[in-house]
């Protein structure tokens, strides 16, 4: 049975697609969300407007610099009274193809895709387990991708940020098991969100759409069950686990 009622949740990207779904799902399950934001505030109310029940809260940061992450953790648990679950789903995904950039434009994007995929990650999770601990354990899920094993060639620091972000889940659930502290990785395939809407609709669309031998991509809400599930109790002996939501479409071994 999946049981989180009464969890205090951090989800952070929450104004729309997998975080907006990831939000909603964890409050029909009876838990408090904070829904944090960057700069899409209207796409988060949104989204908070959407939630079950009560108690629910907007937190915004940039999460790729180190105070801004450890403020929005604090709030969380200020006006949460706690925080036990951390969902990291915030990132980015600039287009940077190696033969179309000078080498300024090539920086800008690395450090803009390895501070949001992969360092705010890192910063918030430090923090969220100072909070944890506090509270006898807790729950951090990451949301990382396929792009980290079959390679993302028009956006490679994408593709190395959930690469690395996979291997920190796996260190961090070594380091924190002894603390109660469980660590996963979902790595989704193509969802069908609105960042990439443009794709699926597109002339690439139909060929994406098969790359699973489902013939379509994940819906968003199938990305918030694994994450409920591995945030609830009962996985705890999962932690360091990197769950492929691809429909098959790339096959691991």
């Amino acid at each position: 049975m999946i049981d989180v009622r009464g969890k205090a949740v951090l989800v952070t990207g929450g104004s729309g697609g997998i975080g907006c779904a990831i939000c909603q799902l964890f409050s029909e399950q009876s838990a408090k969300v904070a829904v944090h934001y960057n700069r899409d505030k209207d796409g988060a109310s949104t989204t908070l407007d959407r939630l079950k029940g009560t108690g629910h809260i907007l937190v915004q940061g940039n999460v790729a610099e180190p105070a801004e992450a450890r403020r929005v953790v604090l709030e969380t648990s200020s006006k949460l009274g706690r925080v036990d679950i951390l969902v990291n789903n915030a990132g980015v995904m600039p287009l940077h193809p190696l033969s179309e950039l000078d080498y300024g434009a090539w920086q800008k994007a690395w450090q803009l895709t390895i501070g949001a995929n992969l360092l705010g990650p890192a910063y918030l999770s430090y923090c969220a387990v100072e909070e944890m601990l506090k509270n006898g354990g807790g729950k951090i899920v990451n949301i990382s991708s396929r792009g980290a094993f079959r390679g993302e060639p028009d956006a490679p620091a994408y593709g190395a940020s959930k690469a690395g972000l996979n291997a920190m889940s796996q260190s961090l659930a070594k380091a924190l098991a002894p603390q109660n502290i469980h660590v996963y990785a979902v790595a989704p395939c193509f969802v069908d969100t609105a960042r990439v809407s443009d794709i699926l609709n597109g002339p690439q669309g139909e060929e994406v759409r098969h790359q699973s031998p489902l013939g379509r991509v994940a819906k968003p809400e199938e990305v918030a069950r694994t994450v409920l599930f591995l945030a609830s109790a009962g996985s705890e002996f999962l932690t360091g686990c990197i769950v492929d939501v691809n429909g098959a479409s790339y096959l691991r071994t």
